[in-house]
C-alpha cells in the first residue's frame, strides 16, 4: 500500500502587490532584511519605527520607501495588504501579529512561525519570472541553498526574454496553430535565436529574431554550441555550459568528458560519443564535422562537449569552419583548460613576478619534427610551458629542451586526471621527466608544467619523479 502524500501546510501563491501598502514594523537588521526582499516588488513599502539603524535608514532613502519615525500603533496597519513584525522583541512582535489578525491582514513575524499567517520564500528574481522556495519556516538556510542552485541555472536575461514573449503572445495565438506547432514555436522562442540574442544583450536583435520566427513558423533552425566541459570535475562546468546542456536536443561528447558531466544535460537528449583517444578513434574529425552539419540542418539544438576548453587543442577551428560553410549558426562556451586545473592542484603560479611573465600551451608532439618550435625558444627565455598529452613523448620533450639549452634542473610538475579525486601528482626536474614513459599504470590524461615558476608550487601531496626513475632502472 502506497504511503499517503505529504501535504503542504502553507500553499504557495503569487499575490498582486503593485502600488499596494506593505508595512514593516521594526528598525533593525531583521526589518532591513525584509525591506530588501520586498524592495524587489512594486509595492508601496512603509517602515514604522522610532529607532532606526543607519543602514536601514540609508536603504529607505535610496529605494523610495516611507519611514514613519514614531512608536508603533495599530492604526499604522490599516490599508495594508500584508504586515511584517520585525522588531526583534517577542512581546512587540506578538502584539503586531494580534493587531494584524484582528484587522484581517496577513502577518509574518520574523523567526516566530507560530505568529505567522504566511512565510516569505527564498526568491529567484527574473521579473516577471519569479521562483519562490519555501520550507514553511522549517529550514530557511536550506531554502537559500536551493535558491542559490536555481539562480545559477537561470540566465540573467530570462526576465527580459519573458517580457518579449508577452509582447508576442497575442500574435502567436492568432498566427500559430494550437497544439504541437505552438509548443514548437515557444520552445524555439525560449531556446533559439531570440533567447541567444537577448542573452547577448541585444534586445533589438531578439525582437527581430522573434518576428522572423513568427513569420516563418517554428520550422526548427538548428544551432550548435561548442562547449568546454572543463578538466573533468563536474562542478567546474560553467553556468552557461550547464544551461546549454539543459536545452540541447543532442549532445556530442569526447572520450575525456566524464559521464557525470554528460548526464548534466537534458534527460531526453540524444547522447552520441564521438571520442578520439590515442589509438582508438570512434569517429574521424571529418565524420564529426558532417554529423554537426547534418544535425544543424535537421533543426536540432546541439551541444558539442569538449574536454577542457574547445579552443585549446580541441580542433574547434575545423568544426567552426564546417558549420560556417554550411550556414549553421554556432557559438563558443569557454571551459577551464587542463593547464589551469593542474596548476590549481599544485597551487602553482603559472606566472610569477620577477620570475616569468609569459606561458606557452603546447603538445609534446610539436617536438617530433627536426626543427625546434618557437615555443621551445620561449621556454629557454623563461616562459612557463604547459604540455598537453605528453606522457608518451616525455623523453623527447626533455631531451630536445635540454639540447636546446634549458637547464636540466628546471622544475617540472606532472598531474594525471587534473581536478578529479583520482588525480596523481609528481614533481621533479626536466632530467627526471623521461621516467614518465615508464609509468604504464597511467591511463588518464597527463598534464606537464615546466619552468622556473614551478618551484613555487606546493609539493606536499605529490610524489618525486626521480623515485619513479630509480625504480624503473632497478627493475
Amino acid at each position: 500500500m502506497a504511503e499517503p502524500a505529504v501535504k503542504l501546510n502553507a500553499f504557495p501563491v503569487f499575490l498582486r502587490v503593485e502600488g499596494r501598502k506593505i508595512v514593516i514594523i521594526g528598525g533593525g537588521g531583521e526589518a532591513l532584511a525584509k525591506a530588501r526582499l520586498l524592495g524587489q516588488s512594486s509595492a508601496r513599502l512603509v517602515v514604522v519605527s522610532n529607532r532606526i539603524e543607519p543602514e536601514l535608514a540609508e536603504w529607505i532613502a535610496g529605494n523610495g520607501a516611507v519611514h514613519l519615525d514614531t512608536a508603533y500603533a495599530p492604526a499604522h496597519l490599516v490599508g495594508a495588504v500584508m504586515v511584517f513584525a520585525a522588531t526583534g522583541d517577542p512581546v512587540a512582535d506578538r502584539q503586531v501579529s494580534e493587531d494584524a489578525r484582528r484587522l484581517g491582514i496577513a502577518v509574518n513575524a520574523v523567526d516566530r512561525p507560530e505568529l505567522c499567517d504566511f512565510f516569505t520564500p527564498a526568491l529567484v528574481n527574473r521579473a516577471p519570472l519569479a521562483v519562490a522556495i519555501g520550507t514553511e519556516g522549517a529550514g530557511p538556510v536550506l531554502a537559500q541553498m536551493v535558491r542559490s542552485k536555481i539562480d545559477r541555472m537561470l540566465s540573467p536575461s530570462l526576465g527580459s526574454l519573458a517580457l518579449l514573449a508577452n509582447s508576442f503572445r497575442e500574435a502567436a495565438e492568432r498566427l500559430v496553430p494550437r497544439g504541437d506547432p505552438r509548443r514548437r514555436f515557444w520552445r524555439e522562442f525560449f531556446t533559439g535565436r531570440p533567447a541567444r540574442a537577448m542573452e547577448a544583450g541585444d534586445a533589438a536583435a531578439a525582437r527581430s529574431a522573434a518576428s522572423d520566427l513568427l513569420s516563418r513558423g517554428a520550422s526548427g533552425r538548428g544551432h550548435v554550441v561548442l562547449v568546454g566541459a572543463g578538466p573533468g570535475a563536474e562542478d567546474l562546468l560553467t553556468l552557461r555550459a550547464h544551461r546549454h546542456l539543459m536545452e540541447a536536443d543532442v549532445i556530442l561528447y569526447d572520450a575525456l568528458v566524464p559521464e557525470a558531466v554528460v548526464t548534466m544535460g537534458r534527460r531526453d537528449a540524444e547522447r552520441i560519443s564521438v571520442g578520439k583517444r590515442k589509438g582508438c578513434h570512434s569517429k574521424t574529425q571529418g565524420e564529426i564535422n558532417d554529423l554537426l552539419v547534418r544535425l544543424g540542418r535537421e533543426g536540432k539544438q546541439v551541444v558539442r562537449l569538449k574536454s577542457g576548453d574547445p579552443l585549446v587543442f580541441g580542433r574547434a577551428g575545423e568544426e567552426m569552419q564546417a558549420l560556417r560553410d554550411a550556414g549553421i549558426s554556432y557559438e563558443i562556451v569557454p571551459g577551464i583548460s587542463a593547464a589551469f586545473a593542474a596548476a590549481a592542484d599544485f597551487e602553482l603560479p603559472l606566472t610569477l613576478r620577477g620570475v616569468t611573465s609569459s606561458m606557452v600551451f603546447t603538445t609534446g608532439h610539436d617536438l617530433k619534427g627536426r626543427s625546434l618550435p618557437d615555443w621551445a625558444k620561449l621556454a629557454i627565455s623563461g616562459a612557463t610551458v604547459a604540455v598537453y598529452m605528453g606522457r608518451s613523448v616525455a623523453a623527447d620533450v626533455a631531451g630536445r629542451l635540454i639540447e636546446a639549452g634549458l637547464p636540466s634542473d628546471t622544475a617540472v610538475a606532472v598531474v594525471e586526471n587534473a581536478s578529479l579525486a583520482t588525480r596523481r601528482m609528481f614533481h621533479g626536474t626536466l632530467a627526471d621527466l623521461p621516467s614518465l614513459e615508464q609509468r604504464t599504470d597511467m591511463s588518464g590524461p597527463v598534464m606537464t608544467i615546466i619552468g622556473d615558476a614551478v618551484a613555487g608550487a606546493n609539493f606536499d601531496r605529490s610524489e618525486p619523479l626521480a623515485l619513479q626513475k630509480r625504480e624503473a632502472v632497478a627493475a
